[in-house]
């Protein structure tokens, strides 16, 4: 997006389901980068975040969760089918992704991630995790022999991990689209670095974004609910001790609901 260059953008997620769908998309994103290296340190990397989305998908209510949302898109993007301007192949593209994930979802017999859970190699991985120097080799002489490997074969293996949550990437990536591209950022200003408005009560926000000039120097520091957010600007110089600027700061806001 060109509004994003040179621009750092701060998430919020501003209830749980949000919160969970980012830091699964944020753990793929981290797979992502780790797994083409080939540095047996970012093999160690890509399988850690691997296993932290695991665990997220541990909890019992996930696959339902993503099915409700995605019936959620579904209903309102039906909505605004007949509205002008909107792009009606690109909504059609999306309606067919939603009930293809869907329709994956509902296949899907047992819980999300639960064959990667009962393999026996990732589980002595997991088990050690928690333990500072937990991997090191004398502990998990099996990580130690699996890193030795041709990268090649690394990359395969890693794969064919990644493709048996494959469901939970494409419908992540697919909610998050279309919640951020709900809405449109609008110019703001914050004086004394502050910033604070009510939401409709009507209508759920479940995702703020904000859009700062990368020359700054400043980061937001935002909190909220479903009835109200704020949002503190806070000078990057002092980070032992951090304080909100007393400056007015220009930013762009956007507000993502569906």
């Amino acid at each position: 997006m060109p509004e994003l260059q040179n621009s750092l953008l701060f998430e919020h997620p501003l209830n749980e389901r949000t919160r969970t769908l980012l830091r699964i998309s944020h753990l793929f994103e981290q797979f992502e980068y780790h797994l083409p290296a080939s540095n047996p340190w970012q093999s160690r990397a890509a399988i850690q975040a691997l296993l932290d989305i695991v665990a997220i998908l541990g909890r019992a209510d996930i696959k339902q969760e993503f099915i409700k949302q995605l019936e959620e898109r579904k209903r309102a993007l039906e909505r605004i089918a007949g509205n002008p301007g909107v792009d009606q192949i690109r909504l059609h593209q999306v309606l067919e992704d939603i009930n293809r994930m869907s329709e994956r979802l509902l296949d899907s017999t047992s819980q999300l991630g639960n064959s990667l859970r009962k393999n026996e190699f990732l589980n002595s991985i997991a088990q050690r995790a928690p333990i500072p120097g937990g991997s090191f080799e004398f502990d998990l002489p099996q990580l130690h022999y699996w890193l030795s490997l041709p990268h090649t074969e690394r990359v395969m293996q890693m794969d064919d991990w990644r493709h048996e949550i494959s469901v939970v990437q494409e419908t992540t990536d697919l909610l998050l689209g279309t919640l951020r591209s709900s809405n449109v950022f609008r110019p703001r200003s914050a004086s004394g670095g502050f910033f604070q408005q009510s939401l409709d009560k009507n209508r759920r926000v479940d995702l703020i974004q904000v859009l700062l000039p990368a020359e700054s120097f400043l980061y937001a520091e935002i909190s909220g609910n479903r009835h109200q957010f704020s949002i503190r600007f806070m000078e990057s110089i002092q980070w032992e001790q951090p304080m909100r600027t007393s400056e007015e700061v220009a930013f762009k806001l956007k507000t993502c609901h569906i």
